[in-house]
């Protein structure tokens, strides 16, 4: 553990601003996607394309964390993160499309290593009886990270143009990666120069989800969580518009507000998980809620108040949004004895498939029926599934 002058507190207030200033990064271009899509001559829709660019990149390199980060440190590895993420910004700011592509994809593999370092390191410094709300409060730095884009990143591009506003936010990535140097000598103190880089340590995170039963469960949960976490952000401005016909201004109100939640839910969930149940029950709880919710949005129709809609988007954004960091704390648990790193390295692989796989099927639906109730009315049923498993399963001892 680290020493005294690395207190928790320190600690959890540098794996927050890591964690925010990598998901500010990742939403910076889709923010203004209208103006940089107008800028390349395509629809603002490839917004979803470059998405799926930027998470199939971060599922790659979320398998390389574990054993890259123990060779040269976690909190190393994420300044290295941040670095890159900085230097992606600015290349995808060049003028061929193919290009942006690329460095779509390699901001996907500054963003990937992020979560895996920051919960081994929050593995280390955290008290058992607070470990579900401190990694819930850590997970706060995406929606965080997420309305900071949206706050920043418009008025910049309205005042310079995209690419000056990308530029700036790259320099926020390289101020917080220096600002959190000073706990290098703590944090990394337990860094192992013995561990492998290699191909083969690619598969090392797989494997170890692969051969304990509860990683498996928690990586299939996490697929479809998240990917019910990205039909919402990414969808639910879409259906209010089209569908329902709200303005635009209306529609992102509801959006403000479901990643509002997402925020308080993050916290609330850690506590529950830590004082009334267990975090597989209450992983089974926010299934529950998720269904629910999903449920209701199903059914909203032009007939339907403000005040209704964004209660449901509450719930949605309690639930979608506010899951991750009861996930992340109980993958830490299950995980051997220095090996968060790797096990959460493992589990998000699953999570950021399920990034890529579930809006695509969700569109691929949507496109086919012609309608947005239908594909959350599915979504309803998978949650349900979902919340039913974990629900009827047992609560086991972590691999400690």
């Amino acid at each position: 553990m680290p020493p005294a002058s690395a207190s928790p507190a320190i600690v959890l207030a540098a794996t927050t601003a890591v964690q925010s200033a990598a998901a500010l990064a990742a939403l910076t271009l889709p923010a203004v996607a209208p103006v940089v899509a107008a800028d390349y001559g395509v629809p603002a829709s490839t917004a979803g394309t470059y998405i799926a660019l930027l998470y199939v990149g971060a599922a790659l390199a979320a398998l390389l964390a574990g054993g890259s980060g123990l060779r040269v440190g976690v909190l190393r590895l994420s300044q290295v993160a941040m670095r890159m993420c900085a230097a992606d910004l600015l290349l995808g700011g060049a003028s061929v499309l193919w290009i942006a592509a690329v460095a779509a994809m390699l901001l996907g593999v500054g963003y990937g290593p992020i979560t895996p370092a920051s919960s081994h390191i929050l593995a280390r410094t955290v008290a058992t009886a607070n470990r579900n709300l401190v990694f819930s409060i850590k997970q706060t730095g995406v929606p965080a990270g997420t309305a900071l884009a949206g706050l920043l990143v418009p008025p910049l591009t309205v005042a310079y143009g995209w690419r000056v506003a990308a530029a700036v936010i790259a320099l926020i990535c390289v101020l917080v990666a220096l600002l959190v140097q000073p706990l290098r000598r703590h944090i990394d103190a337990d860094r192992d120069r013995a561990a492998r880089l290699s191909l083969r340590a690619l598969g090392d995170s797989l494997r170890l989800v692969g051969r304990t039963p509860r990683l498996r469960t928690m990586a299939a949960v996490s697929f479809a969580y998240a990917g019910m976490q990205m039909c919402v952000s990414v969808f639910i401005v879409a259906y209010l518009t089209d569908e329902i016909g709200w303005t635009l201004v209306s529609a992102g109100l509801a959006l403000t507000t479901a990643n509002a939640a997402g925020i308080v839910g993050r916290i609330g969930w850690g506590w529950v998980a830590d004082r009334w149940l267990t975090p597989r029950r209450t992983l089974a709880l926010i299934g529950g809620l998720m269904a629910v919710s999903s449920g209701a949005a199903a059914l909203f129709g032009s007939g339907w108040a403000l005040t209704p809609v964004l209660l449901v988007c509450v719930a949605l954004g309690a639930s979608a949004i506010g899951w991750n960091g009861v996930y992340l704390s109980e993958v830490a648990r299950l995980a051997p004895t220095g090996q968060a790193a790797l096990a959460t390295g493992g589990c998000l692989f699953f999570t950021f498939v399920g990034v890529v796989v579930c809006p695509f099927l969700f569109g691929w639906l949507q496109r086919t029926s012609g309608s947005y109730a239908l594909c959350y009315g599915v979504a309803t049923a998978a949650c349900a599934v979902v919340a039913v498993v974990l629900g009827r399963g047992s609560e086991e001892a972590g691999a400690r």
